[in-house]
């Protein structure tokens, strides 16, 4: 039997698409946790001196944030992180067309975390003395990570102001 509602069907019903908003969270955390994974990849074969766990050294106590699971936490934790820096390009750029202003915020957030912050990293050697193999990848990662969420979320914002097809055609139908 068909569960009904207040006379309407359970198949009629339609769900709510997602608001930009939404996705863009989404893009953050997976972008997050998948680009700091390749990071991991890179440190595991030795393309970086730099782990993921980086971010968990001066904040968190116990020999674990050495290992797998601190690298795991650290993955997570830089997934979450990720939101805001999406949140972030959507404030500021989601209009913009194309992958250059995703390649420019990617490495600007290189430069941020490298440079900027890197009093709360102790444990990291400054740009200068970093091998430029770690320098190399990091930077390719964060800017890959830059075209992933910026391009992600310039698409859905693109996608959300055009007309459905069917909408254009009722607005075709209208001015006949």
């Amino acid at each position: 039997m068909m569960a009904q509602q207040n006379g309407t069907l359970e198949q009629e019903k339609t769900e709510r698409p997602m608001t930009l908003v939404q996705k863009t969270i989404i893009i953050g955390f997976v972008g997050g946790v998948f680009w700091s994974l390749i990071g991991y990849l890179a440190y595991f074969f030795n393309f970086s001196d730099i782990s993921p766990n980086m971010i968990l050294i001066p904040w968190v106590a116990g020999d674990w944030k050495y290992g797998k699971a601190g690298n795991y936490a650290a993955i997570v934790l830089i997934g979450i992180l990720s939101i805001g820096a999406a949140l972030l390009y959507y404030a500021l750029l989601r209009n913009v067309r194309g992958m250059w202003a995703g390649m420019v915020y990617g490495a600007g957030l290189w430069a941020v975390v490298f440079y900027l912050f890197h009093p709360l990293f102790f444990h990291v050697q400054p740009v200068a003395k970093l091998d430029a193999n770690t320098v190399i990848t990091t930077l390719c990662l964060y800017i890959l990570y830059g075209v992933f969420v910026g391009y992600s979320i310039s698409f859905e914002a693109q996608e959300m102001n055009q007309p459905s097809a069917s909408e254009g055609k009722e607005a075709a139908k209208e001015g006949s």
